[in-house]
């Protein structure tokens, strides 16, 4: 009787951990801080994007400044470059079409994983990217934080990984950071406008939270 007590235990805590984290990420995804900033001086704008689960930022590479731009492999017609981090091990499979598997999941979910920046080029603005206007001094502070993301040699170099890719327009480079189930690849987008006095959710894993707050 003592041991299915026992057991019972702990498949509730089992169960009760991934509901407790799912509820307390919707709550803090829909509180915004950072407060809008009004007036005619937001003449930047960027741009988020999802493909369901992924979030990154997409910024108009004329607005690029050269820090940033420095070392990353371009395209000369490219007008945007969009920039995600993640787990390191999921950008390898799923750039090289193998299974990420449920172990691979479980890592990056529970353990402090490797991770990439993903950096691709666009031609035109597409339909589905969510603009935000913001101010030149929001844009330098974003940009910052970006770079500063990217793992550098000690001639401060960054690092591309030549042989990942998902196509022609894309590009990954050793990054900063560690990814778990607490900072994902949205918790960093998140931060990077938090960071930039941008409206940023209070903490969100999900990428509907930011959706959301910048769709209104």
């Amino acid at each position: 009787m003592v041991e299915l007590k026992e057991i019972l235990k702990y498949i509730s805590f089992v169960v009760f951990l991934p509901i407790t984290y799912f509820l307390l990420s919707l709550v803090l995804s829909y509180i915004t801080i950072n407060p809008e900033i009004t007036g005619t001086h937001k003449n930047s704008s960027i741009y988020l994007a999802s493909d369901g689960v992924h979030l990154e930022i997409i910024i108009p590479k004329n607005k690029l400044d050269t820090a940033l731009l420095n070392g990353l492999k371009q395209n000369s017609q490219e007008n945007y470059l969009s920039f995600g981090w993640g787990d390191r091990t999921f950008y390898i499979k799923a750039s090289t079409s193998s299974n990420f598997t449920f172990k691979n999941k479980l890592q990056a979910a529970f353990m402090n994983t490797p991770t990439l920046l993903h950096i691709k080029g666009y031609f035109t603005k597409q339909n589905n990217w969510v603009e935000i206007k913001i101010t030149a001094s929001q844009l330098a502070t974003l940009q910052t934080y970006i770079n500063n993301t990217f793992k550098k040699t000690t001639t401060l170099q960054k690092i591309r990984l030549p042989d990942i890719s998902y196509g022609n327009t894309d590009n990954f480079y050793d990054a900063n950071g560690n990814y778990n189930c607490f900072n994902t690849c949205n918790t960093w987008v998140n931060e990077g406008l938090k960071q930039s006095q941008i409206k940023a959710s209070l903490w969100t894993p999900f990428d509907f939270g930011l959706l959301h707050i910048h769709k209104k």
